[in-house]
């Protein structure tokens, strides 16, 4: 019988584990044994029920906990627009010499005391045996900025993810759960598939519950029980298996509902109105004083989450958004004057346009919110489009679908709709820029042309993630559940600079990743066109002042 294939090896290796922690509590955590074994590595681990000592690089604050604990009053039944106004703790800040900033997470002893810690069963994983310091050393942190000079300040840092020497929780008495919220993603399934097998080989935990339907599952009684049988192959459908939905959001109930489950760790895949939510639970689940840990992991297929190198289910988009850029070309070089038009997703940032049109390299214009444009006069879209005709005799443009809204808005249809989740409903502006182009080029009676207006935007997003995703989701739902076990709540987990850390909900949801124009890599994609950038020297100048002052913004945010 393998040491992790049945409740009684779980038993066996926690009673394993529960005797090499109480050797290892004996053994000096300052100063760690060079020889020490690979079977049970013994390195420096955080644990906030410890006070050390504090130095001039690494002085640890912890935020103050309101007077009461008992539950804030709410305003009713939240579903079709979301409020999530409500009093939060202090954000956890750590400084030091030459301009230090940690950005710490909150964790379950800064409001339950005298919390009882255990070893991790990690340390006796036969899989895990051989891995030189697998454990994440206390003072471990990621910069959020890498690219400094030799008189800069070391910036801000992010607690780095990661399993920790002790954990928080028995593998017994955990009862986690996951939601999905929000729209569709690839990668969705993958990461609820590494939650449970990650929980149940890792950490021994059997008791796993899917919440359907998004936010509204919690209380509307939905909810399947999590194996990994049960999950097994999911990995390679797309969508997700547990549902999804906008809005939906009652804190009172979520939170009640929590407590009446008996659950102690909760797992919430969404965007950033999805993680606003996350975080709102979180405050609650603080101030009734209950050991629940919180974790977030971003989703959005926009890739418009701040902080984080990239969001999962990005790669896959970009490479299917190729097939119809392919499928545009293939329309328009084969008629005289063919111009196939390909509107992808980017409600607010075009990542997936810029990304898809720098790979591949067939995309004569490329059209992205962040960047304004114009259609007609010297400089303006109709003209680079006539002059691009005469030159190849057919092109390729890429929209993405929040660019060009400022022309639309004076529909009085849409003006002002929103959908459950609070977004701006927007209009269609690959429809209405190919009926613009139609219309001009009719009126020029300069020259034909045979317009293909392709529109793969749900097509995108609805399919199983490709194997780049597959790993990064594996790693982020692996680092969820450490950071969890660990005590740690109120996170969300994201790669930043390559590395994996632990982030404070209030830096993943105060703004949006947008596009920088002024930056290299959009230079890169005008230089692949060879498209105008549509911009005045006053306008581009105006741009980057504008870019200029949000990055100092965010950064006196930081700091203080």
């Amino acid at each position: 019988m393998g040491p992790l294939s049945t409740d009684n090896g779980y038993k066996y290796l926690h009673i394993l584990g529960a005797c090499s922690g109480i050797l290892y509590s004996s053994l000096s955590m300052d100063y760690v044994s060079s020889s020490a074994s690979l079977i049970t590595p013994r390195f420096r681990c955080f644990d906030p029920t410890n006070t050390y000592p504090a130095t001039a690089n690494h002085r640890r604050y912890y935020s103050t906990l309101p007077s009461s604990c008992s539950r804030s009053p709410h305003g009713g039944n939240t579903t079709d627009a979301m409020d999530y106004s409500t009093t939060t703790a202090e954000p956890k800040i750590v400084t030091g010499d030459f301009g230090y900033v940690l950005e710490d997470v909150p964790h379950l002893s800064d409001y339950i005391h005298d919390l009882p810690t255990y070893p991790n069963p990690l340390q006796n994983n036969p899989a895990y045996s051989v891995v030189k310091q697998y454990f994440v050393n206390v003072d471990d942190t990621v910069a959020q900025k890498i690219v400094v000079q030799k008189d800069s300040p070391r910036g801000t840092h992010f607690r780095r993810a990661g399993p920790r020497q002790k954990v928080y929780f028995e593998f017994d008495e955990v009862h986690a759960c996951i939601v999905t919220c929000g729209g569709l993603c690839p990668g969705l399934n993958t990461v609820i598939r590494e939650i449970v097998c990650g929980l149940y080989h890792m950490y021994g935990v059997t008791r796993v519950l899917g919440i359907e339907g998004g936010y509204k599952g919690f209380y509307a009684r939905n909810t399947i029980p999590l194996t990994p049988k049960v999950v097994n192959d999911i990995h390679k459908r797309g969508g997700t298996i547990l549902g999804t939905s906008r809005g939906g959001h009652d804190t009172a109930k979520i939170v009640d509902s929590i407590q009446d489950r008996g659950i102690n760790q909760v797992y919430i895949i969404g965007g950033d109105g999805t993680q606003k939510g996350a975080s709102v639970i979180f405050e609650e689940i603080r101030r009734h004083g209950l050991k629940v840990a919180v974790a977030g992991i971003p989703k959005t297929v926009d890739n418009d989450i701040p902080v984080i190198d990239k969001s999962f289910g990005f790669d896959t988009a970009v490479e299917e958004a190729q097939r119809a850029i392919n499928a545009a070309h293939v329309e328009s070089e084969s008629v005289e004057n063919g111009i196939g038009l390909v509107k992808l997703m980017g409600r607010h940032s075009g990542f997936i346009a810029m990304y898809a049109t720098l790979a591949s390299r067939d995309v004569d214009c490329c059209l992205i919110p962040e960047s304004p444009f114009y259609l007609e006069g010297p400089g303006g879209l109709f003209e680079y489009i006539e002059k691009r005709l005469k030159e190849n005799g057919h092109m390729v443009i890429v929209v993405a679908e929040g660019a060009g809204q400022e022309f639309l808005s004076g529909n009085i249809c849409t003006i002002d709709k929103q959908d459950a989740s609070g977004n701006k409903q927007l209009q269609d502006v690959g429809f209405w820029i190919s009926k613009k182009i139609k219309d001009h080029f009719s009126k020029q009676q300069k020259m034909t042309i045979n317009l293909k207006y392709i529109d793969p935007t749900y097509m995108i997003r609805a399919i199983p993630s490709n194997a780049s995703d597959n790993v990064y989701c594996t790693l982020l739902a692996q680092s969820a559940i450490h950071g969890a076990m660990a005590g740690y709540t109120g996170f969300t987990i994201g790669l930043v600079n390559g590395r994996h850390a632990y982030i404070p909900f209030h830096r993943i949801t105060e703004r949006r990743n947008k596009v920088v124009i002024t930056d290299r890599m959009w230079a890169r994609c005008l230089s692949s066109t060879h498209q105008p950038s549509f911009f005045s020297q006053k306008q581009l100048s105006e741009k980057k002042t504008e870019e200029e002052l949000g990055e100092n913004h965010i950064e006196d945010i930081a700091v203080k």
